[in-house]
């Protein structure tokens, strides 16, 4: 692999093109003008033919040679042998229209002749002319054309050691994205890719520190959420050790916490694996959620018996996903209204849309823009991985889900 700069690059790359440009213009600039050299040429021998009417001594063109053929007779001017070094009948037979050229001796010759009935007059050059014409063309064009592309390649080299230094400052932000002291003083004066692509990387740092903060903040509460039970059960076993409490006690409670670690543990993992499923194919699977909400109803009564389950399922209830995210789903939302609502949690199925609603108090605005981020405090300063584990399993079945503070009570809706 051949190792260099962008910058060697961008200036090679100007440079070929302009060498492309100059060798074009070299070769082609002088065939593409041919013909209007020839024509110029043609009216060049033309207008002295016309004005010499019977005479050849009188013309006076160096490089003009005249042939006038009077009753068979050839005259010839003095200069004939100067132009062209070739005998009169055989330029004659090369003169087969009223203006053309030949070619002699590797030279080329330009003709024109005008006939009437008394007298045949001939014109004849070589194409000194033509090179002459053509010599100071290029004398005039070539340091235009060289003074263009000098100052092409200079804008070019301008241009590509600006870019070059814009490359090397997104490099530079790149390189101290997780570095806070770090202080971009670059200001864009053009509103480009590169400026675009610089306030991406602003936006990713401000993300990724975000993402960062919110990490170690989540790692926080869930070292707090663990070690509340696993005090529990530490204190507990020390209390049945120095005979304070009788094990059996002891057992239930310790039993008790050892069962929260575990949903908690659960819940934990299940969001994890969220995580990497939302980068696979998402499943075509149906399921009637019927069923499920029948189970997690009946579980979740034990816990409150005295609030009113009701379940009213119009219509089909035939939902994306599988049977273990639908539980996660249901499971979640009822374990959080059974801590919240008041006399009645109600579930409807109606126009493929599922309605969650307790009786329970309305959520503060504040709380209700992150109710759905991990660990992030809720009604009653609770927090926990439930609702967000709802959300997310949510949006990787392609379903969405709104809180909504009705006049009693609040309502989640699953469209």
């Amino acid at each position: 692999m051949i190792k260099t700069t962008l910058y060697r690059q961008l200036i090679s790359i100007a440079i070929i093109i302009c060498g492309i440009i100059f060798l074009s213009l070299g070769l082609l600039l002088p065939k593409l003008l041919l013909p209007i050299y020839e024509k110029n040429i043609y009216e060049y021998l033309k207008q002295p033919l016309e004005l010499i009417e019977n005479n050849v001594d009188k013309a006076e063109f160096e490089d003009i040679a005249y042939l006038y053929v009077v009753d068979d007779e050839i005259i010839v001017s003095d200069n004939l042998k100067e132009i062209i070094n070739m005998d009169t009948k055989q330029i004659l037979d090369k003169i087969n229209q009223e203006c053309g050229k030949f070619t002699y001796l590797g030279k080329t010759y330009y003709y024109y002749s005008i006939n009437n009935q008394y007298i045949n007059k001939v014109a004849i050059t070589n194409n000194d002319y033509i090179l002459e014409i053509r010599s100071d063309v290029m004398k005039t064009l070539l340091p235009i054309i060289i003074g263009t592309l000098l100052i092409a390649v200079g804008i070019v080299i301008f241009w590509a050691n600006q870019l070059v230094r814009k490359i090397y400052h997104l490099k530079e932000k790149v390189d101290n994205l997780d570095n806070d002291e770090y202080v971009d003083k670059e200001k864009y004066t053009i509103n480009d890719e590169l400026s675009a692509l610089s306030n991406a990387i602003d936006d990713m740092k401000a993300t990724l520190k975000k993402q960062d903060e919110y990490k170690n903040q989540m790692y926080q509460n869930i070292s707090h959420d663990f070690k509340t039970p696993i005090t529990v059960i530490k204190s507990h076993i020390e209390a049945i050790e120095d005979g304070i409490m009788d094990s059996h006690t002891g057992g239930e409670i310790i039993k008790e916490q050892i069962d929260k670690l575990e949903i908690k543990v659960h819940s934990l993992l299940y969001l994890n694996k969220l995580v990497y499923l939302k980068d696979l194919e998402k499943s075509n699977e149906e399921i009637n959620v019927k069923s499920i909400i029948e189970s997690s109803v009946n579980k979740f009564k034990v816990q409150r018996p005295e609030v009113d389950f009701i379940v009213n399922i119009t219509g089909k209830s035939i939902f994306k996903g599988t049977h273990d995210m639908w539980e996660a789903i249901i499971d979640n939302l009822l374990n959080n209204f059974v801590r919240y609502a008041d006399k009645e949690i109600k579930i409807t199925i109606k126009n493929n849309k599922m309605i969650f609603y307790n009786d329970g108090p309305h959520i503060d605005i504040n709380i209700l823009n992150n109710i759905f981020t991990p660990y992030k405090k809720g009604i009653k300063g609770q927090f926990g991985l439930g609702l967000s584990i709802v959300k997310k399993t949510l949006n990787l079945l392609g379903y969405e889900i709104n809180v909504v503070n009705e006049k009693k009570g609040i309502s989640f809706i699953i469209k």
